[in-house]
């Protein structure tokens, strides 16, 4: 049996994890505050602020620190760099400079650099969807009957 340490394996990099998992526990948090806060209560000062720090704190770490730590986990652990060239399975995406048929040469650097623009559309996408939530928040559907002169719904017959 081959004892592997989950800290030294090369794909986990806690950095990289925790600055995840925090991005996405502030996002929850913006959430849970949101359910408890009284839709058209007015906004102090303090909160006002609180709040604005807190929104600074959840994007910087999202399109800050998190793309960061994973461009420096993809070039130190993985050593996804412009060198390192992809050949895919069986050497499918061999490129022609290498003696392949692929007149493309793919490089992980490109690779790296597709997660995190992908990173980044998703943490954005998350970030419209949760300012549409909060605006939308206090908005109940309801349909009104209409009433009779004496304020009574009126039903239709069926």
């Amino acid at each position: 049996m081959i004892a592997v340490d989950i800290l030294r394996w090369p794909g986990f990099n806690q950095a990289f994890i925790v600055s995840f998992i925090a991005s996405l526990a502030m996002i929850g948090g913006v959430v849970w505050y949101g359910k408890r806060r009284p839709v058209g209560k007015p906004v102090s000062w303090g909160e006002a602020m609180l709040g604005s720090v807190y929104i600074f704190w959840m994007l910087f770490l999202t399109y800050g620190i998190l793309p960061h730590q994973f461009i420096d986990h993809a070039d130190k652990n993985l050593g996804w760099s412009r060198d390192k060239l992809i050949f895919g399975p069986f050497g499918i995406l061999k490129p022609q400079s290498a003696g392949g048929w692929n007149p493309v040469t793919l490089q992980y650097e490109a690779v790296r650099d597709t997660i995190v623009v992908l990173l980044h559309a998703v943490f954005f996408g998350l970030q419209i969807w949760l300012a549409i939530w909060w605006q939308k928040r206090g908005d109940k559907v309801v349909k009104e009957l209409p009433t009779s002169t004496y304020g009574r719904p009126l039903m239709k017959k069926a």
